[in-house]
């Protein structure tokens, strides 16, 4: 963000709040509805802004409710104009609108220089705080990927649904895994590029023998020797045009030219190679559609909604080439036009785009080639082909030229024109801020005929398929859902419906050593992975606890403490801040009656009154509550059971899970921790070069000292704790 936060009122350091916690106080005297509003009167009243306090300029607002929670972000061109919209009389609001403001408890309000700036403050806040109210596009599913770690020595190739690996390109989305996987292998027989993970790559450099793909042509054996790293990287560099559309047809016609000067020369080995290569480019060339010129770059949006929810999908047009597609589903929480769906749309994923293409351009090795540098495989350049090559060759420098010069230079994910159904608001606002995105000129525009006007329309029937699917599951989950959560606040005598359900289980070896705890989030009968939570037992000396039940004390005093520096830790799932978010309605733990009393007595002991405790045991699948004597039964078939057993479940494997890993990573130290002298470096050493424990047990003195930095008197301490009870 720029300098552009501007104060004008009091407050925090950049929000100026209206409103405050007397008036939140008084609003409740009277007592709460279903959505936590007072019964009488306009909870509005308690902190309702005069207009004059309401500056005019723009800038971005956040609604919280009673306990702190974001429910909602938005932003304006003039603040006093939009809020004072939501002080109008209930009755005028859409229903969602009143709920919203109804759930509300207070308001606040950041000035910025620019409606520019409200927009990615926006975007930021939305991304931070993930309001309930707010318009959320998200991924129908996870989309498979093409990935290539340009950042490696020898970069590899692989397909995978997570973009998360520093220094990678990613390459997709593709809407088919198996078409996907089809590409990879013909694109394999002409371009041989390693496709091993890291371990089993060290493991044939260790041994020295290379993989089963290395013997029937579909590796090159960088591991072995078989090929240099050089000539490797440059078969990469080309598998990456390729796959971006910078090497196209008129490279195809270059190898077809090279493929003819060889068999005039009787190299049919060489003109083999380039008849697969030529072949391999063919495929998949056939299996994007092209479209366009070749100068055409373009994202093509169709969209299909109700009042309720909105499907969206896009088809990535590059150099005139469908290059993948994706859809997205939202639900509609407040009253906005398509316009404005379509603004928003716009706003958060060229957002989310970007800043996946920062974080896999991050840590990459962009190397430099020249033109002669695209000859199609390591034998051969573009300087051995004849002269009546010279054509081909010079329109394929023409190519390269509308892109970038490096094959192997990120795209911009932002393209030259953005095609839409519907003209969006803030329209001059979207376009100047996605041209300071790509960097050169950037248009939004409703096509009204020719080929890309046909595009958008396959791209809205593409929509309109994913919305009725969405509408057919959303009726069957949503239904259980509710279903189970009415059940489950039944049985327990619950005043209302448990929204945020916390699950926790205890987890250690034989004999207490590495005690964890989990703590897992159901929000709305489903899991919030964002909201998982480790624990690390300490117990009162240090050395752990004495039991489960203390452990679960222990658990459970430190997160309503919020005792982060106590020992917990987000989970790997978790992507947010780490800090826990809101109180539960109900709190599961794995077990009967002794574990519930142990619960019932740290939240007592907080003075916490207001939470529901239960446990469920395994065997019989009983509910146990801190008072009663004898368990409550549910029906086997009930959806309420169902639910609270996948929460069980959930927070058993969580916690699992953590177990086997921290014990994991204590046995593989504890190895070579107990040898003098040897620290992590060495120890970093010695499994990188013989590449496992029990090989390091089984090495000679002499292979010992053929480490780096391990002379004869180390090599004989590592030798003498290893077998002399050194455990491996």
């Amino acid at each position: 963000m720029t300098s552009g936060f501007r104060k004008t009122g009091s407050g925090d350091a950049e929000d100026i709040k209206a409103g405050g916690e007397s008036g939140v106080k008084s609003g409740l005297k009277g007592g709460v509805n279903k959505n936590g509003a007072p019964l009488l009167g306009d909870s509005r009243d308690f902190f309702r802004p005069k207009p004059s306090d309401i500056p005019t300029q723009p800038g971005v607002y956040k609604w919280r409710d009673g306990q702190g929670r974001v429910i909602y972000v938005g932003k304006a061109k003039n603040l006093r104009n939009r809020l004072s919209n939501y002080f109008q009389p209930l009755h005028n609001l859409h229903p969602r609108t009143q709920n919203m403001v109804l759930t509300a408890r207070s308001l606040e309000w950041t000035v910025v220089a620019t409606e520019l700036e409200s927009l990615t403050l926006e975007y930021t806040w939305i991304k931070e705080f993930d309001p309930r109210f707010n318009v959320v596009f998200r991924d129908d599913k996870t989309y498979p990927y093409l990935a290539i770690s340009l950042s490696e020595e020898f970069p590899r190739i692989w397909v995978t649904r997570n973009r998360n690996k520093r220094g990678t390109r990613y390459f997709g989305p593709y809407p088919k895994v198996w078409n996907m996987r089809h590409t990879l292998d013909s694109l394999l027989h002409a371009y041989p590029v390693r496709t091993c993970a890291p371990s089993t790559f060290h493991k044939a450099q260790v041994t020295g023998r290379p993989c089963l793909l290395a013997y029937i042509g579909k590796c090159s054996a960088p591991c072995v020797g078989w090929i240099s790293a050089e000539d490797h990287r440059a078969m990469c560099e080309q598998l990456v045009g390729i796959l971006t559309g910078r090497l196209g047809r008129t490279y195809a016609d270059f190898l077809k030219e090279e493929m003819l000067e060889a068999s005039r020369k009787l190299d049919f080995e060489k003109a083999a190679r380039l008849r697969d290569q030529i072949s391999a480019l063919s495929s998949v060339l056939e299996q994007n559609s092209v479209v366009f010129d070749a100068d055409v770059d373009a994202d093509i949006f169709g969209l299909a909604s109700d009042e309720l929810e909105a499907s969206v999908h896009c088809f990535f047009v590059r150099a005139g080439t469908i290059r993948g597609e994706r859809s997205w589903s939202v639900e509609r929480v407040e009253d906005v036009s398509d316009a404005q769906l379509i603004a928003d749309l716009i706003s958060q994923v060229y957002s989310d785009l970007m800043e996946e293409s920062r974080r896999d351009a991050s840590g990459s090795i962009a190397v430099s080639r020249s033109r002669d540098a695209l000859a199609p495989s390591q034998q051969a350049t573009a300087r051995d082909a004849a002269s009546r090559a010279q054509s081909t060759r010079e329109r394929h420098s023409r190519q390269e030229e509308t892109g970038r010069d490096d094959l192997v230079a990120p795209m911009s994910p932002v393209p030259r024109e953005v095609i839409i159904p519907w003209e969006p608001d803030r329209k001059a606002d979207l376009e100047e801020w996605l041209t300071g995105l790509r960097g050169s000129v950037v248009t939004i525009r409703v096509a009204a005929r020719g080929e890309k006007r046909e595009l958008m329309e396959r791209a809205s029937q593409n929509a309109q398929q994913s919305f009725s699917r969405l509408k057919a599951s959303r009726m069957t989950d949503i239904g259980l859902r509710t279903q189970a959560l009415n059940e489950i606040a039944q049985t327990l005598g619950l005043k209302e419906a448990p929204l945020r359900i916390e699950a926790y289980d205890i987890s250690n070896a034989s004999g207490g050593g590495y005690q964890v705890a989990s703590m897992v989030v159901f929000e709305d009968g489903a899991p919030k992975k964002k909201e998982y939570r480790h624990f690390s037992i300490r117990g009162a000396d240090g050395e752990g606890a004495v039991d489960d039940l203390s452990a679960l004390y222990e658990t459970l005093t430190r997160r309503f403490n919020h005792d982060k520096a106590g020992g917990e830790e987000p989970s790997p799932e978790a992507q947010s801040r780490p800090r826990f978010a809101y109180r539960p309605s109900l709190i599961v733990v794995d077990g009967g009656q002794p574990q519930v009393k142990a619960a019932a007595r740290a939240l007592a002991d907080l003075g916490i009154d207001d939470i529901a405790v239960c446990g469920l045991a395994k065997k019989l699948e009983e509910i146990w509550l801190p008072d009663d004597d004898y368990p409550v039964i549910m029906k086997r078939q009930s959806e309420g059971l169902y639910l609270m057993q996948r929460v069980r479940d959930e927070s058993h494997r969580f916690a699992i899970t953590y177990h086997r890993k921290k014990r994991s990573k204590g046995s593989l130290r504890s190895a070579l921790d107990d040898i003098d002298g040897v620290g992590l470096s060495y120890q970093r050493k010695l499994l990188n070069h013989f590449g496992s424990l029990k090989a390091i047990k089984a090495a000679s003195l002499d292979d010992l000292q053929e480490v780096k930095g391990i002379g004869k008197a180390k090599a004989s301490a590592i030798y003498s704790s290893l077998h002399q009870g050194g455990r491996a």
